[in-house]
């Protein structure tokens, strides 16, 4: 099954499906198809010219955990050049095995599904790290930056890096945001850099706390891809852009309209005001009024996150709307149920179901996660969300379109700061 087929299936053939193994330990990856990753990534490497600076890295060898950023499938190509010629082992959500589970097992992946406790993955980590002798990757922020900014990271990372007792290394990219953002992934011609540090040693892990590893962690998990932009005077002339970023920036600091922000080429436009704000080659907003709030792409994010939050302290947020339901039970592809309906308030999400061929229920609590993941314009079923439980995740797709599914990206990480 491809990705983008939409295969409808029923409630209780949906119950009877195997459901993925999360259980199976990661395997070594194998030495002939290592040889194909390392073929695989290079070019694209050389490409962008990727330059990887190493800190403190002199004579540490695997096994060793590495946390890295996350903002394209650049990443992992880079990682690939920055461990050279060392082997790894990868955590690697559901819907990366679609139609290559036994590929991907076989080259050191192992499963996870997003922003879900399990306690079967320190396991899987820790074989990684004391049985297979390899480096455990790690993209702790679990899913693409959504404008080349650190996203949250999950306390419960220092707990596991102390518990695991290895050095933590992280391998910190610059420019994969800016080449080929979430919003638009056609991909742009420029440089990247990256440092690979060892920021904890196998005896300072033994004897520093998990808050000080938490600490040392966010430190130098600090990076954003527009500031290093003009920092460094990158000259991006692809001429669109700017096309897709109101479904990031979905709200108008003019007149506080949502989603009726709209985009083309180089230009962010709102429809109800008017206002028009222009993305120069160095990724600089200019208001062509001459009034410009925010020339800094992600102050812009991080004023409507303020605005999602006063919502909520106002006790105003709720989110009420139908969408369409797939299931990603394993590695086979996506499954579609039909018609839903979900809300999204201080009491967390209810999903329900009501179809000639069952009936489907889900609550997930505000606690249950700490972000969500989000999909834009995925394999042409259109923009969408994403949460799991043990078993499922469930993909989540607005019927109305003009709805910004990042508003709920906001507002799950409001509220779950909030419950603490």
């Amino acid at each position: 099954m491809k990705i983008s087929d939409v295969v409808y299936t029923t409630v209780d053939e949906m119950n009877a499906m195997p459901r993925f193994d999360l259980l199976e330990p990661p395997r070594k990856a194998k030495w002939y198809l290592q040889i194909v990753a390392w073929m695989l990534s290079f070019p694209e490497t050389i490409a962008t010219r990727a330059k990887v600076t190493k800190i403190n890295m002199k004579g540490l060898k695997p096994p060793y955990v590495l946390l890295c950023n996350h903002n394209s499938f650049l990443d992992f190509k880079v990682a690939t050049k920055a461990v050279f010629p060392h082997r790894s082992n990868y955590i690697v959500a559901i819907d990366g095995f679609i139609n290559r589970e036994e590929l991907l097992r076989n080259v050191g992946c192992f499963g996870k599904r997003k922003f879900v406790t399990d306690s079967t993955m320190f396991r899987q980590i820790k074989h990684s790290l004391n049985v297979n002798r390899s480096i455990c990757q790690i993209y702790a922020e679990a899913r693409y930056s959504l404008v080349g900014t650190t996203a949250i990271l999950p306390d419960s990372l220092g707990k596991l890096c102390k518990k695991l007792g290895h050095p933590v290394v992280t391998l910190i990219s610059h420019g994969h945001h800016l080449r080929q953002p979430v919003w638009n992934l056609n991909k742009r011609k420029l440089h990247t850099t990256s440092d690979i540090t060892q920021i904890i040693t196998k005896d300072e892990i033994q004897t520093l706390s998990v808050d000080e590893i938490n600490q040392r962690i966010r430190t130098h998990f600090q990076y954003d891809d527009y500031q290093y932009q003009r920092d460094h005077k990158i000259r991006i002339t692809y001429p669109n852009r700017a096309k897709g970023l109101h479904k990031i920036l979905y709200q108008c600091p003019s007149c506080k309209t949502e989603f009726k922000m709209t985009s083309k080429a180089n230009q962010l436009i709102c429809e109800a005001c008017g206002e028009v704000h222009n993305m120069d080659e160095y990724g600089v907003l200019h208001n062509t009024s001459g009034n410009t709030t925010f020339s800094h792409i992600p102050d812009w994010y991080e004023w409507i996150r303020s605005q999602v939050r006063e919502e909520i302290l106002r006790d105003e947020y709720h989110v009420d709307m139908d969408v369409q339901v797939d299931i990603l039970p394993n590695s086979t592809g996506f499954y579609r149920l039909g018609k839903g309906h979900i809300t999204h308030n201080a009491d967390g999400f209810h999903l329900t179901g009501h179809w000639d061929h069952g009936d489907l229920d889900i609550q997930k609590p505000v606690s249950a996660n700490y972000s969500l993941h989000l999909e834009f314009d995925y394999f042409g079923k259109g923009d969408g969300f994403s949460f799991s439980n043990i078993n499922d995740t469930f993909y989540l797709y607005p019927i109305d379109q003009s709805f910004a599914v990042t508003k709920l990206h906001f507002a799950v990480e409001e509220l779950f700061k909030l419950n603490q």
